[in-house]
């Protein structure tokens, strides 16, 4: 068995690992970052789903990095591709038009911007990349843990990583159960968390959709209608069994509204805009916009597909037993995916919609990686309720509660779609709020961190906190927070609840370009993304 040593082992490659990776490579210490996929960053990349972000999010509201970042693919954009010359001077350039976020690009792009960023360190010697790698064991040394175990997927092989410090930045808490670190799932009781809206009894397998997306284009006069899935007349057929009640068949153009729980047409219409802004399927999640192009660059536009049809709600992917477990629930939502694909090419006529696998890098057009909402969460020293952040719970409050240990900053509503026990959307407001260090650390594990939607959050609070900025911004403090504590031989605990040490970690967040506190006298409806959709 081979066998590696580190300072810190990141385990998850996705978009709260990446920025782990970045910071704790940058302090000079030796970082391991393992990814499940043979693409790193996650939601952006391998799940197909560019960003969903706040109003705000060009001017405040995310890290120094995240900026970076997002200039990065903006910049690649001008760099290699024909823009328009009034694409090419549009300093907030948005490649796809879509309206789901003011950066939507191929998922590529945000893999070469990554992969780019993560290069200097692993030049330098101090950052290892292994790709294609699942955690499968685990060995703990009281409250500490001393080896993490990974398979390599492709050749069988297991790797046994020793480290000083461990991030779980998994989309589904994967170290959590390895490591014997406590967590939850599915949805807390109001016993436990005091939240309003919490069930009266806990259940833990009520967990959120996830989604296997995929990306398309049209070719009006062409047939490119795939194979029928073999699931194709369940899903057709198919009623949402959920409350409140669906408003018809689930593989169709109408739906129910999160906000109103009405019901509501959607307008799908390749290669047209939508008659008022934030609206229309084809623009909501659109990447490339041939308009942004010099002429016959582009024959069509592209989309990426993560639309309420692709939901896959029947079976809970959080707490699958195994990774074998996992990709036959995986493999049944893609079944889902494709029948949506299929109907929407034969039931609804767009014969010319055409699966694009060169932009999700997969043979079956699919995302390599299923979209995931919802995950296992740490018991942490401290966990963000819907008392905290809701509107609701805090009338006339600009912000949500202030934390005094915060380490980052986020919006977004509270988004929680359609469950496994039965619930239909919840999609309430949240008020602009803190990311405090006390929700990325386990009650008794005392060398691991969390860094993605494996938080201290509820099922509830999860829907505003999973966002990408948000992901990236944990990351980021996880990364800095395992690297403080071994420059400084301290503890995670200890650095939180020490002033004098708390205040040290959180000047150097601020110097490194985290933003602790939103601004004074910020108008809410500006920052809500949304405002205007369907």
């Amino acid at each position: 068995m081979k066998k590696l040593q580190t300072d810190i082992l990141i385990v998850g490659g996705g978009v709260g690992g990446c920025a782990a990776a970045l910071a704790a490579a940058k302090s000079g210490l030796g970082v391991i970052l393992t990814e499940e996929s043979d693409w790193i960053g996650g939601q952006l990349t391998s799940q197909a789903t560019p960003p969903d972000e706040h109003g705000w999010i060009e001017e405040f509201g995310c890290t120094r990095s995240y900026r970076r970042m997002r200039n990065a693919v903006r910049e690649y954009y001008k760099t290699f591709y024909p823009l328009t010359e009034k694409a090419k001077a549009n300093s907030f350039l948005n490649p796809g038009n879509g309206w789901v976020s003011p950066l939507c690009a191929e998922p590529k792009v945000f893999l070469k911007v990554l992969e780019r960023f993560l290069a200097e360190y692993v030049e330098c010697g101090n950052l290892q990349i292994l790709t294609e790698h699942f955690p499968i064991a685990a060995d703990k040394e009281k409250t500490e843990v001393r080896v993490v175990t990974l398979r390599n997927l492709q050749t069988g092989e297991d790797v046994t990583i020793s480290a000083g410090y461990f991030i779980d930045a998994t989309e589904l808490g994967e170290l959590l159960p390895l490591t014997e670190t406590e967590f939850v799932t599915g949805a807390e009781s109001k016993t436990e968390t005091g939240e309003p809206s919490a069930k009266e009894i806990a259940e833990p397998n009520n967990t959120q959709a996830f989604s296997m997306c995929f990306a398309m284009n049209f070719h009006e006069n062409e047939n490119y209608t795939i194979e029928k899935p073999k699931n194709y007349e369940f899903w057709r057929d198919f009623v949402p069994d959920l409350k409140p009640v669906w408003s018809g068949k689930f593989l169709s153009l109408s739906g129910i509204s999160p906000r109103t729980m009405q019901p509501i047409l959607y307008d799908f219409a390749p290669h047209r805009e939508p008659n008022k802004a934030f609206a229309g399927l084809w623009t909501y999640r659109r990447i490339l916009h041939r308009e942004n192009f010099v002429e016959d660059t582009f024959d069509s536009d592209t989309t990426l597909v993560n639309y309420p049809q692709i939901d896959y709600f029947l079976e809970d992917l959080s707490n699958a037993a195994n990774y074998d477990e996992k990709q036959r629930l995986i493999n049944n939502a893609k079944q889902l995916s494709l029948s949506f694909l299929y109907w929407l090419q034969t039931e609804a006529g767009f014969e010319g919609l055409k699966l694009q696998k060169d932009i999700v890098g997969t043979d079956d057009g699919l995302a390599k990686m299923p979209y995931v909402r919802e995950s296992r969460r740490i018991k942490a020293e401290f966990t963000v309720c819907e008392q905290h952040v809701s509107a609701a719970c805090r009338p006339n409050k600009i912000f949500a509660e202030t934390f005094s240990d915060t380490v980052g900053i986020g919006f977004y509503r509270i988004d929680l779609h359609p469950t496994v026990g039965g619930d239909n959307y919840v999609d309430v407001e949240a008020l602009p709020f803190q990311i405090p260090l006390g929700a990325l650390i386990p009650q008794k594990t005392e060398n691991l961190l969390a860094a993605c939607k494996n938080i201290g959050t509820t099922h509830i609070t999860n829907g505003c906190y999973r966002l990408h900025p948000i992901e990236w911004n944990i990351g980021e403090a996880a990364g800095n927070l395992a690297a403080f504590c071994l420059h400084r031989k301290l503890k995670p605990s200890e650095v939180r609840n020490d002033a004098k040490h708390l205040k040290e970690f959180q000047d150097f967040l601020v110097k490194s370009g985290v933003e602790l506190e939103w601004r004074k006298n910020m108008k809410l409806e500006e920052g809500d993304p949304h405002r205007h959709a369907i």
